[in-house]
């Protein structure tokens, strides 16, 4: 009976601090113990399942699709957002919301952002910032040059220096074409002062913020002049791309994908990508299921924000059911 009088008392102490909400210290002389013997009695009423912690998911979030992306990518942290309709724009729409919120929470003082520009999500995140007051970043780096036409470049620039002010930071564009036209090209603009010393940063990026494309451009993309042709995609595809970050591409299972066009590309690697403390991926939709899935695989991805529909997907495509995890969709 010893064991049941010690768990009574344990029970006891756990009543009045959970449920009457009493303070240590008031249990302690009310029952005439130390609180010492109180902190411990209510450390003994968890391990002794007397105590059970429920967290109770709110309307509208997943939790269980989250827990499920996060065991079976091996990923640290998903978030997965309500949306009424699978469809891009009301997609890009939430996913947009939920980051923006995401980083003012979790910015911290000094930081350096970098920021793969050419993404409608990203955009829609910058929308939802809101100016912030306490923890400022350092810096905002533009981590992929302008894309397509010149004319519609400006929008990256103009994307950065937005996010900087909000944020507290001073910009660093990456003032060339995302593609060159050849690799002699390349070497020639990446040679300039301006932009090393915005490429020089890349090594310093504590949080990146990225997209994740399919091999088809998006349609920002292509109205901006895609600037890889129909043929080029194609042998990406071959090759066994099945998307990209910052167009670097890679396969299903994460491995890079290395094609003449990567020695055109003026941005971050991959590589670099992986060196960074935390990054922030951005991305929804039917159409980059495959591309999303890849993106895990690299391990390069730390926080992952999609739709539940992008989730469920997912989530299928590794043996998942979630036909229990919400109802309605």
């Amino acid at each position: 009976m010893s064991r049941t009088n010690e768990l009574r008392l344990i029970a006891r102490v756990a009543q009045m601090y959970h449920i009457e909400k009493q303070r240590q210290a008031e249990i302690a002389n009310h029952m005439r113990i130390s609180q010492a013997t109180v902190s411990r009695m209510l450390k003994k009423a968890m391990d002794e399942e007397i105590v059970r912690t429920t967290v109770v998911a709110p309307q509208g979030t997943y939790a269980e699709l989250e827990d499920h992306l996060r065991q079976k990518f091996n990923l640290p942290e998903a978030i997965v957002v309500e949306c009424s309709e699978e469809r891009d724009g009301a997609i890009m729409a939430r996913i947009g919301e939920a980051a923006a919120h995401f980083l003012e929470a979790t910015l911290q003082s000094g930081e350096v952002i970098g920021v793969s520009s050419w993404s409608e999500t990203i955009l829609k995140m910058v929308d939802n910032v809101h100016p912030i007051k306490g923890n400022k970043a350092k810096y905002v780096v533009q981590t992929l040059g302008g894309m397509g036409d010149p004319s519609v470049q400006t929008q990256a620039t103009q994307l950065i220096t937005r996010l900087a002010k909000l944020t507290g930071a001073e910009a660093r564009p990456l003032s060339v074409p995302g593609v060159a036209q050849s690799r002699e090209a390349k070497l020639a603009m990446v040679s300039d002062p301006y932009v090393r010393e915005t490429m020089d940063q890349f090594s310093r990026i504590t949080l990146a913020i990225i997209g994740i494309g399919a091999v088809e451009p998006s349609r920002m993309l292509a109205r901006s002049g895609n600037v890889f042709s129909s043929q080029e995609l194609s042998d990406e595809a071959e090759a066994g791309a099945v998307g990209d970050m910052s167009l670097r591409f890679f396969d299903i299972d994460g491995r890079p994908v290395i094609t003449p066009l990567d020695d055109r590309v003026i941005g971050m690697r991959l590589e670099e990508l992986a060196k960074v403390d935390r990054v922030l991926a951005l991305a929804g939709g039917p159409a980059k299921v495959a591309a999303i899935h890849g993106a895990l695989n690299t391990d390069v991805i730390d926080v992952l924000v999609t739709d539940k529909f992008t989730a469920r997907h997912l989530l299928d495509r590794v043996g998942v059911d979630t036909t229990s995890f919400f109802n309605g969709s």
